[in-house]
């Protein structure tokens, strides 16, 4: 009954296949959320009912089936397993559900809804997001519960299928069911680690809103030698309005998007934190905000992105001039920025930069909302220390540079929030190719075995 029993433990469900082999299992439930096709639902449910509900109750959970109030939103679970009223209570949490599969656009060889190994990768849809992540923590349980006899703590369980299309029904569901999900503090896994080779803690998360801005001049779209100079371009004038949002180098010129929440303790706790490097895209020094660090623009900043951009019909372009053009955008925005203020304050600055004919279009889905945990809370430097005991380095972030349901746990349970993520930055999710690497969850196997064993030995309850 050692600490070192329990991570070995961990360590032998790696290595004998375990872990990859009911990873397989999960990625083959096509738990699509943005597919409103029928079979993508039921899915869902089966992820929950077959997949996750089994192996809970076998570890002692209780466990139920929540409907989503939201007819746009999939199913929920909600479990519990009770070893004491004097012991600490750790509520953690999953997603099952994925974005679209992208069948026929993965790279030969790879399918979305099967395993695929190569080398030290793990290719699959839900692989990184999130499958793998809510299967590590579960996993990290067990071995805990099979070396102690018992965890030293109550856990609770959400387990949503919606995350992909904004976590819809969450709240709702949250605050129904508040008394079940009481708690002394959420640790969950989703996201990247900075570094693959380094574990990650992040308290917190990014908002983000997307939203498209439309111009629309006249019906039709007309020949651009008898009307040029005649009619107004609409893909003209939302290219200026789009260049008035920020400079040439990406700073943001709406006043209220600038954020004054980038305190002292925030740039101590992201000082000397690498962005750079590993298997994604070389980092632009030259932009963003041209006083931050790279590392400050990521975590403790704003950022504004067109995500996409068209008029007329560019795969058969034509001599005319279209009668529209739209441009879908988002912005990601840290705590500090009044989430119910990004669009009203983007139609004054508009205005009043002469753009009244551009139209802003919000997204059905709605934004999650900036949250942050100081680096200092109690709970950060316990799961901290565990992971270093565990590890050996750490890289902690007030937030992470995503968008994550955290206000639901923040706002409404009033929960200290805890994310240990077991991905990395190169996984391409949400895009073909989605992969996790095998070192990485083999060390967060370990990881949060560690963490899971030393709060159950502590009594630990975040004083």
């Amino acid at each position: 009954m050692t600490r070192e029993t329990a991570l070995a433990k961990a360590t032998q469900y790696f290595e004998t296949g375990g872990f990859q082999s009911d990873l397989a299992r999960l990625v083959s439930y096509r738990s699509e959320s943005q597919n409103p096709n029928p079979a993508a639902q039921a899915e869902s449910l089966r992820y929950l009912t077959e997949a996750m509900q089994p192996r809970l109750e076998a570890m002692g959970f209780t466990c139920e089936l929540i409907d989503n109030p939201d007819p746009k939103g999939g199913p929920l679970l909600l479990g519990e397993r009770h070893e004491g009223a004097d012991l600490p209570t750790i509520l953690t949490y999953g997603h099952g559900d994925t974005v679209l599969g992208q069948e026929g656009m993965w790279r030969e060889g790879l399918e979305p809804w099967e395993i695929t190994e190569e080398g030290d990768r793990l290719y699959g849809r839900g692989t990184a997001d999130n499958k793998s992540q809510h299967l590590i923590n579960i996993a990290a349980l067990e071995s805990v519960l099979a070396t102690r006899g018992s965890l030293g703590f109550n856990t609770r369980i959400v387990l949503e299928m919606s995350e992909e299309v904004g976590s819809v029904g969450l709240p709702e569901v949250f605050q129904t069911h508040k008394d079940r999900l009481t708690a002394d503090v959420l640790i969950a896994s989703d996201g990247p680690r900075l570094q693959p080779d380094v574990p990650t803690m992040f308290m917190g998360s990014r908002g983000g809103t997307n939203f498209d801005l439309v111009v629309e001049t006249h019906e039709g779209a007309h020949h651009s030698g008898n009307w040029g100079g005649l009619l107004a371009d609409p893909a003209m004038i939302l290219a200026h309005a789009l260049a008035c949002i920020t400079d040439v180098r990406g700073q943001i010129k709406v006043p209220e998007w600038r954020p004054d929440s980038l305190t002292d303790t925030v740039r101590d706790a992201l000082r000397d934190l690498p962005v750079a490097g590993g298997d994604g895209p070389e980092v632009n020094p030259d932009w963003g905000e041209e006083s931050l660090t790279p590392a400050e623009r990521a975590f403790g900043w704003n950022s504004f992105a067109v995500l996409a951009m068209v008029s007329g019909v560019p795969e058969a372009p034509v001599n005319a001039i279209s009668g529209w053009a739209r441009a879908t955008c988002q912005l990601r925005f840290v705590v500090g920025t009044d989430p119910e203020n990004v669009l009203p304050a983007l139609r004054r600055h508009l205005d009043a930069h002469g753009f009244e004919q551009v139209q802003i279009r919000q997204h059905d889905r709605g934004f999650f909302a900036a949250t942050r945990l100081d680096p200092t809370h109690p709970w950060a430097q316990f799961v901290g220390a565990s992971i270093r005991e565990t590890a050996g380095d750490l890289h902690v972030l007030p937030n992470l540079a995503g968008s994550l349901p955290n206000d639901s746990f923040t706002d409404i349970l009033g929960l200290p929030t805890i994310w240990v993520p077991h991905s990395y930055r190169g996984c391409s999710q949400h895009a073909p190719n989605e992969h996790v690497l095998k070192p990485v969850c083999r060390d967060a196997l370990r990881v949060m075995a560690g963490v899971f064993w030393d709060i159950g030995a502590s009594g630990f309850r975040g004083g």
